[in-house]
């Protein structure tokens, strides 16, 4: 296909596709899903090699969260039968994260629901930090907390973290949709703040919330131009008890198409294979490894994942290999920054009309896929790593 060669080509230079050219990624058809999946593979080999990178969660602190976010089981107003518990001691969050490094995490995410962190909250995270970094040689910490306020982001990077999430989820366009307590320009304040204070920026996006392809081309867009390290690629994962329970919008074909989108838009960027990733991709899920560099070990923050042993046996089968603390993940020019003439084009080109729709998944929903978490972190049963 003209369309994959040109990609291949731009992903090699760095250079942004067309919003034409992502809208027809998602709008190519399962017969060419694998030659799909190649071209974006040649691109993810090209500055990632075979190496994932392996992350892993820690859930600070679970439930009750004062935000309405729809696709959320910790949301306000949520009937999701997920674990409810205040701050995990510093002490009880370092054990729980060392049984990620064992299992070859080289990133640590330390997560807390709610709308962002009290300065009393920076305090005990950046304990947490401290206690993590003490016993886990060569480990990085990413912190997600939520919405930051001023001199936050700069305490927590004194403290030691490398990393800081803060997902934009969705389209600007449509953000209201599924939120009312915070807008887009929240979360691209506090990406931007993390930068500022010189974190690494880790922001991505979930699909399968019925939004419309070009919805998915503007959020992943709106990331490029963020230009965070990392992108976190989520599958809605639909928890009876919140208002998306019902969305059961994706196959595992369409997730392949989005994560080889992605790619293709951010091709020297760590593409991350994130939460859902079980419920969506099921038996496809090591083709997604052509496609992105780095996944999450084990459990996520409400649900289970599959067993952590299994992520290892699916990477080391499917032929990659799990990258060590000695390697560095992103290639050197993006380490360094862009030199001159080095930086990618930023031609957008112009809108393309929305593809055909694309075909509803069956009604036969595998609802038993979305296991509540009830094991690590705030509980007495160990961790699955």
């Amino acid at each position: 296909m003209d369309l994959l060669n040109t990609l291949v080509d731009k992903g090699l230079r760095r250079e942004l596709p067309t919003r034409e050219e992502a809208l027809a990624v998602l709008a190519t058809s399962d017969d060419e899903l694998l030659d799909v999946v190649a071209a974006a593979g040649k691109v993810r080999r090209q500055w990632f090699g075979r190496r994932v990178k392996l992350n892993y969660l820690v859930n600070l602190k679970s439930g009750l969260c004062p935000e309405d976010c729809s696709y959320c089981s910790q949301r306000l107003g949520s009937k999701a039968e997920i674990l409810k518990y205040t701050w995990l001691k510093p002490d009880d969050a370092s054990k729980a994260a060392a049984a990620g490094v064992a299992g070859g995490a080289k990133r640590v995410c330390l997560v807390a629901s709610g709308r962002g962190p009290t300065d009393k909250d920076v305090d005990r995270v950046s304990e947490t930090i401290s206690a993590i970094k003490e016993q886990n040689e060569g480990v990085e910490v990413c912190a997600c907390l939520g919405l930051l306020s001023d001199g936050q982001a700069g305490r927590l990077r004194e403290a030691g973290a490398d990393a800081y999430n803060h997902n934009l989820n969705t389209s600007e366009a449509t953000y209201g949709d599924i939120c009312t307590t915070h807008d887009f320009s929240d979360r691209v304040s506090t990406v931007q703040q993390a930068q500022a204070a010189g974190m690494s920026a880790c922001s991505g996006l979930i699909a399968g919330m019925g939004e419309s392809d070009a919805d998915l081309v503007d959020v992943v867009y709106a990331l490029r131009e963020l230009d965070p390290d990392s992108v976190p690629v989520n599958f809605l994962i639909p928890f009876e008890g919140t208002p998306l329970a019902k969305e059961w919008n994706l196959t595992p074909q369409r997730a392949l198409r989005i994560l080889a989108m992605v790619r293709f838009v951010c091709p020297d960027i760590e593409v991350r294979l994130a939460g859902g990733r079980e419920v969506h991709l099921r038996s496809m899920q090591p083709l997604a490894l052509h496609l992105v560099n780095s996944i999450f070990l084990g459990d996520y923050l409400t649900s289970e994942g599959q067993a952590g042993k299994d992520d290892l046996a699916m990477i080391e089968d499917a032929g990659f290999e799990v990258e060590g603390t000695d390697t560095t993940t992103l290639p050197e020019h993006r380490r360094q920054g862009c030199g001159e003439g080095a930086c990618a084009s930023e031609d957008a080109g112009e809108d393309a009309e929305e593809p055909a729709a694309v075909a509803a998944p069956s009604e036969d929903t595998r609802r038993d896929l979305v296991s509540v978490r009830r094991r690590g972190a705030g509980t007495e049963l160990p961790p699955n790593a």
